[in-house]
C-alpha cells in the first residue's frame, strides 16, 4: 500500500489539471493557438493519468486470493507504465501533430493576451502542485540526491506526479515563449513550433517514467540499508553459521518479501532451530514492518551449493 501523503499529493494534482484543462481548452478554441491547444491535451492526460494512478491503488489494496496468493500489489506498478504509455502516444502524439500541421499552414494567433492570461493562472496552479509533490519528495529522499531518490523509489505515484508537473511546468513555458514570439516577430509557425517542443518535452517524460516502471514491474529488492539490517538481526542469532542466500523482492511500495536460507549449527534441536526461526522472524518483521512475507529455510552451507550447481546445469 503507497503512503497516504502519496493520495495527496495525486488528488492535488487531478483537481488542478481538471481546472487547468477545461481553462485551456477555452482559449485554445478562441485563439486558435496550437501551443494552447497541446498544452490543453497534456492537461487532459496528465488529468487521465491521475484517475489511473487512483485507480492502480484501489487495486493493488485487494487482499491475496488463490489465483495470487502474494496480492495485487505489483498492480500500481502497472498502471504506472500504462500512465507512460498514455503519455507517449496520447500527450506527445497528438502534440507532434498538432505542431506539424500548424507548421504546413501557420496562421496567425487571435487575442493573444488571452492566451498569457490563461498559462499565468496554470503556472500558478501547477506550481502548486508540483510544490506538494516535491515536498513529499524531500520527506522520503534523506540525504540522497533527487534523481537517486527517484531510482530507489518503491511508490511510483509521488516520482510520477512530480514528473508530470516538472513537464507540464516546461510545456507551459514553451507554450509562453513560443506564442509571445510568435506575435512578437509576426511568425505564426513559432507557435507551431512551441507545439513540437512540447511534444519532446512529454516524449522524454514519458521515456523516464516508462524506465522506472519497468524497474518496479519485473521486480526489485530492497535496499542495501534494509538488506544490511537483516544481515545485522541474523548476525546477531545464536546458533548460526552462515547465509546461504538472501533474496527480496517488492510487490508493492510497503510490501516486501524476504527469503532466507540459513546454516544452523548441526548440535542444534529441531526445537531449537524453530524458536530461532520464530524469533528472527518477530525481530524482522518488527524492524522492518515492510517484509509482510518472511520464509526462512534451515539448510547447510554445502547443501546450498550442490543445490546451486545443479540448477546452474544446462536440462539434458
Amino acid at each position: 500500500m503507497a503512503h497516504p501523503e502519496s493520495k495527496k499529493v495525486i488528488y492535488a494534482a487531478l483537481i488542478g489539471n481538471s481546472l487547468i484543462a477545461v481553462t485551456k481548452f477555452a482559449a485554445a478554441a478562441f485563439t486558435g493557438s496550437s501551443a494552447m491547444f497541446s498544452e490543453a491535451i497534456h492537461s487532459v492526460v496528465d488529468t487521465g493519468n491521475q484517475l489511473l494512478l487512483l485507480h492502480g491503488l484501489r487495486r493493488a489494496k485487494r487482499p491475496a486470493d488463490d489465483y495470487h496468493p502474494f496480492g495485487y500489489g505489483m498492480e500500481l506498478y502497472f498502471w504506472t507504465f500504462v500512465v507512460a504509455i498514455l503519455v507517449f502516444a496520447v500527450g506527445a502524439g497528438i502534440s507532434f501533430y498538432e505542431g506539424v500541421t500548424k507548421l504546413l499552414d501557420p496562421h496567425p494567433v487571435t487575442n493573444p493576451e488571452i492566451n498569457y492570461i490563461v498559462l499565468g493562472v496554470a503556472m500558478v496552479f501547477e506550481a502548486g502542485a508540483w510544490w506538494i509533490a516535491y515536498k513529499e519528495m524531500r520527506r522520503i529522499q534523506g540525504r540522497r540526491g533527487l534523481f537517486e531518490t527517484v531510482r530507489k523509489s518503491k511508490d511510483p505515484t509521488v516520482f510520477t506526479v512530480l514528473f508530470e508537473d516538472s513537464a507540464a511546468m516546461l510545456g507551459l513555458f514553451a507554450a509562453f515563449v513560443g506564442i509571445a514570439l510568435g506575435q512578437a516577430l509576426d511568425m505564426p509557425a513559432l507557435d507551431a513550433a512551441a507545439s513540437l517542443v512540447i511534444a519532446v518535452i512529454l516524449a522524454g517524460t514519458a521515456t523516464l517514467l516508462a524506465y522506472e516502471s519497468k524497474g518496479l514491474l519485473i521486480g526489485e529488492a530492497a535496499s542495501p540499508a534494509t538488506v544490511a539490517g537483516v544481515r545485522e538481526i541474523v548476525g546477531a542469532a545464536t546458533g548460526i553459521t552462515g547465509i546461504n542466500e538472501l533474496l527480496t523482492i517488492h510487490f508493492g511500495p510497503r510490501d516486501v518479501l524476504l527469503t532466507l536460507s540459513l546454516d544452523f549449527n548441526d548440535l542444534l534441536t529441531a526445537g531449537e532451530v524453530e524458536e530461532a526461526i520464530s524469533q528472527m522472524e518477530r525481530q524482522i518483521k518488527t524492524r522492518f514492518p515492510q517484509f509482510t512475507r518472511v520464509f526462512i529455510e534451515a539448510q547447510s552451507g554445502e547443501g546450498h551449493r550442490r543445490a546451486l550447481a545443479r540448477d546452474a546445469e544446462p536440462p539434458a
